[in-house]
């Protein structure tokens, strides 16, 4: 019988937003993979994943989460962290990886996956939705995504403030992710294209150490690097005028 390996979206930090699926797959794999920093530090999935299974079955894979600069360090650590997996999976029948948000949105379990598929012949690839940082972030703040044909842009500020700033030169409403440290570049960008008024940043969305807030009060002080902004789209058509 093939292995398994299920990569399950566990939600931007709420235990309460993990899927009732999502628990399940936690539950029924054999070992709960969890990626950490080589810091060794806890992480957001793991975090989660403790409220649902024991410790015991949880295996922590150190990936280079925060490698940006060292791609051959970054390549190096994924290619040990997919070693380790495949070890497990010939060991196991069904390994689950714990990915914050969604495990098909920016997760670490992409490259994973493709990793597994070259070392394990006829591995199983299924995937667990996860609820999205954005989407707990406009059910906190109240900001609504679209509405009628309005597009909703997702964009990573570690592509560039110019990247964000074509987006928010376009219609519909933007999203970015991963734009703490680059907070004075996004107020500039927010301010130039004059979207800063109606737009909302969160941070540690569900945890104690929360916080949602209106835009207009980024001062250029670094924020949590897994920061949240929307920008809703400009409508002034009353209601359903983008029907």
């Amino acid at each position: 019988m093939s292995s398994r390996l299920i990569g399950v979206g566990v939600g931007p930090g709420d235990p309460e937003l993990v899927t009732v699926k999502g628990v399940n797959a936690l539950r029924a794999a054999d070992v709960v993979v969890v990626p950490v920093m080589d810091t060794g530090e806890r992480g957001r999935a793991e975090a989660t994943v403790l409220h649902y299974v024991p410790e015991e079955k949880v295996v922590r894979v150190v990936f280079a989460l925060n490698e940006r600069s060292d791609r051959a360090r970054r390549e190096a650590a994924w290619d040990a962290a997919g070693e380790r997996v495949a070890g497990l999976l010939k060991q196991y029948g069904s390994v689950a990886f714990a990915t914050i948000g969604d495990p098909n949105v920016y997760s670490t379990f992409t490259y994973l996956a493709q990793t597994i598929g070259e070392v394990v012949p006829g591995v199983v690839v299924e995937t667990v939705p996860g609820i999205t940082a954005m989407q707990d972030l406009a059910a906190r703040s109240g900001a609504v995504l679209t509405e009628g044909t309005e597009p909703l842009t997702l964009v990573p500020v570690t592509a560039g403030a110019a990247v964000l700033k074509d987006a928010l030169n376009g219609p519909g409403t933007v999203v970015a992710y991963k734009f703490g440290r680059h907070a004075r570049e996004v107020a500039e960008v927010l301010r130039e294209t004059g979207r800063i008024d109606d737009a909302v940043w969160g941070s540690a969305l569900g945890l104690p150490e929360e916080s949602v807030r209106s835009a207009a009060e980024l001062d250029g002080a670094p924020l949590p690097y897994l920061s949240t902004l929307i920008a809703p789209a400009r409508r002034d058509g009353g209601r359903g005028g983008k029907l």
